[in-house]
């Protein structure tokens, strides 16, 4: 049985986040894609393929990525490397740091380019991304032509 996990579960944005499958054949090609829906109907994600190791086993945090939105290790990197699905939207928490985004990660059989809607995950699971740690807040900024916030810790 293929099992996708995402140590920790619950973090802030700009930490690394370790992740792995197990469950593969040895030398299974999948892809591994993160992906979430913005606050306005649009779509973020991101693919990397890999190939399991003799275990069965290959994740971000330890195998390098064959391909897709990124190559080489990064632990973060199904987050970090998120794209619209649309052109020129970007990836904006509107209503400010008190609910995380909510990044589903599935793993795929091959090497899948589309979103089909069809493709059924051999396994998935749910990570949290916070822009703003317990007690902290966040601080707009509007300056000439800069637009965005500051997130501050208690």
């Amino acid at each position: 049985m293929v099992e996708v996990t995402v140590t920790p579960q619950s973090s802030l944005a700009d930490r690394p986040g370790g992740g792995g499958v197990r469950g593969l054949s040895p030398s299974q090609l999948v892809t591994l894609r993160a992906w979430l829906g913005g606050g306005q109907g649009e779509r973020f994600q991101s693919r990397a393929f890999f190939r399991a190791d003799g275990a069965g086993g290959g994740g971000p945090a330890l195998h390098a990525a064959l391909g897709g939105s990124y190559s080489g290790v990064w632990p973060g990197g199904g987050v970090w490397f998120l794209q619209p699905d649309t052109l020129f939207r970007r990836l904006v928490k509107r209503e400010g740091g008190g609910s995380p985004f909510r990044v589903r990660l599935e793993v795929l059989e091959g090497l899948s380019m589309g979103w089909g809607g069809g493709e059924q995950p051999l396994a998935s699971c749910e990570a949290e991304r916070w822009y703003v740690g317990p007690g902290g807040g966040g601080v707009p900024v509007r300056e000439g032509r800069v637009r965005g916030a500051l997130f501050l810790p208690p």
